[in-house]
């Protein structure tokens, strides 16, 4: 069904025409003149006007450029005698959709009237379309400035995290990183233990021994000590050549072995 607006000063015509559009489904208002349809347009949205090109009151070329106008979404055709052509045409220039002679079979018109509601609810599916695909790219952009504010943020965390096991056993790190743990610096109390150890003997190797031969030492004992430490979550407080500070229990909770 559609919203009709039927502009003719002639009452009889008018409200034949009116009766039958009205028999086929669709809504129809009606008006004498272009005063009337003015003000009809200002309140209703419709989907076309039929209009009558020569009125005493304004003419169907005036009813197309008010129509484009005011519902520039409606289609508009304009009803002709024969000697009216030329300004049938000229109202297409203007806009309108079609024209058609009045007094003819009603079937001609009811023809170009269901043309005119095709080609309007084509363009308005083309125009949703449209709509649809500006907000997808719209979200689409909207998405991927998250995402990429997402890698951003992550990548920063994974050069944090890496700057900290420098520095911090691999738990503590991701702790800190995930804001799971409290400034290790700041002043606490907690029962722990603490380990100290050094190689028995190293400075008089130290003092003997090749330099390359000292650094191979340190470099598989610190190695494997590393990997106990990390194994028992321990954190290495400090260490100097040889020799090394372990606390367990602070300021990652030592989990319990479970071997007796």
């Amino acid at each position: 069904m559609a919203a009709i607006l039927l502009v003719d000063d002639e009452e009889t015509l008018r409200a034949t025409l009116a009766l039958l559009l009205k028999q086929a489904g669709h809504d129809v208002v009606q008006a004498d003149g272009a005063t009337a349809a003015a003000e009809a347009l200002a309140v209703t949205a419709f989907d076309l006007v039929i209009t009558d090109l020569r009125m005493p009151e304004g003419d169907g070329l005036e009813m197309v450029h008010r129509t484009r106008a005011t519902r520039p979404d409606a289609e508009v055709i304009v009803l002709t005698a024969y000697a009216g052509w030329e300004s049938a045409r000229e109202a297409m220039r203007l806009g309108a959709f079609d024209y058609a002679e009045k007094g003819r079979e009603s079937d001609e018109l009811f023809h170009r009237i269901d043309q005119a509601l095709e080609r309007q609810a084509r363009r308005r599916e083309n125009e949703r379309l449209r709509e649809q695909e500006v907000r997808y790219v719209r979200e689409l952009a909207e998405w991927n400035a998250r995402l990429e504010q997402r890698v951003e943020e992550q990548g920063a965390q994974v050069e944090r995290l890496g700057r900290l096991k420098r520095f911090f056993s691999p738990q503590l790190a991701e702790l800190i990183v995930a804001g799971g743990a409290d400034d290790p610096l700041l002043a606490h109390r907690r029962e722990i233990s603490v380990v100290f150890l050094d190689l028995r003997g190293f400075t008089a190797f130290a003092q003997t021994a090749e330099a390359e031969v000292v650094m191979g030492v340190l470099r598989d004992y610190h190695a494997e000590m590393g990997r106990l430490i990390l194994e028992h979550e321990g954190t290495l407080e400090r260490f100097t050549g040889d020799g090394m500070m372990i606390f367990f229990n602070d300021p990652v909770l030592t989990r319990p072995s479970g071997r007796s």
